[in-house]
């Protein structure tokens, strides 16, 4: 669950909407100046692998599904934790459910989710010279807090998971001849890097959207060819990005939110209370 204040209000959106979001942006991305997911580099089937990446940008948080029908309640005010307020073996717990999901009709979805959950933790917890995949919007792991003791075995064994789980699955995707130039570095890593880019750009608009930002590193035609995206307020619920990297402008996306009054106290009866909350949809435009 994602909780914010945005302006008088308090906004919680669920993980799995955030990534319906973020799929929703992988789906518009690419245009004449940006490669459409799945061409980046030649690969057999470019439409299949787009479509593929698309599904893994949508899904990336589908380990929170039982999390979001049952969640933890946070004590100060009855409403489900915030993701920022979960022990971090919870947050593990959720990867360990979600990646897997899709492994056996879809492994380079699961691969893709894998990355994406190696690459927040594995900057925290080891010596790897990567900028290249730190998170567009949390920035440098030496502004995070470090795990430490039981915390810091924990990152360290679930990087670990994730890697082997990444080997097995790019020596099965490499296997067949469909799919092998698809794990190719020059085909993995720009894929990899838009999931980041539309998860953070799907949160930039669940945190309100009114902030500044720079994001590094984003591919536009190839891995070698890599820009930094502007993204700022430009009115209400309207974001400008340069360079503009959608195939519509203005693109409309929505954001599916419970709205409450930030002084609110969810009474003891919670599931019921909840799911008689109307969910607005909180619309907003990127523009170039």
């Amino acid at each position: 669950m994602l909780k914010r204040k945005v302006g008088g209000e308090l906004w919680c959106i669920s993980q799995p909407d955030h990534a319906a979001a973020a799929g929703y942006l992988a789906a518009h991305w690419g245009n004449g100046e940006f490669a459409r997911p799945g061409r980046y580099t030649p690969c057999p089937d470019p439409e299949r692998l787009r479509a593929e990446t698309v599904f893994a940008v949508a899904e990336h948080d589908n380990g929170w599904w039982e999390w979001e029908a049952d969640p933890q309640i946070d004590p100060v005010d009855g409403l489900p934790l915030d993701l920022t307020s979960l022990e971090q073996s919870d947050g593990f717990q959720r990867w360990r459910l979600g990646v897997p999901r899709f492994r056996e009709n879809h492994p380079y979805v699961a691969l893709l989710i894998s990355l994406h959950a190696y690459w927040l933790h594995a900057p925290r917890v080891q010596a790897e010279d990567t900028p290249e995949f730190l998170h567009p919007l949390f920035g440098n792991p030496a502004d995070w807090p470090s795990p430490q003791g039981r915390e810091l075995e924990e990152a360290r064994q679930f990087v670990a998971e994730q890697h082997a789980l990444q080997e097995l699955l790019v020596d099965r995707i490499g296997s067949d001849p469909e799919w092998a130039a698809a794990v190719e570095p020059w085909s993995l890593r720009p894929h990899t890097r838009l999931l980041q880019v539309c998860d953070a750009l799907s949160l930039h608009l669940c945190f309100g959207g009114d902030k500044e930002r720079i994001m590094r590193g984003i591919p536009r035609a190839s891995w070698n060819d890599r820009v930094s995206l502007r993204v700022r307020p430009a009115g209400e619920c309207k974001v400008a990005i340069d360079p503009y990297p959608f195939d519509q402008d203005p693109l409309t996306v929505t954001l599916r939110a419970r709205i409450l009054n930030p002084e609110i106290r969810a009474p003891d009866n919670f599931q019921a209370w909840w799911h008689a909350l109307p969910r607005r949809e909180v619309r907003f435009r990127f523009v170039r």
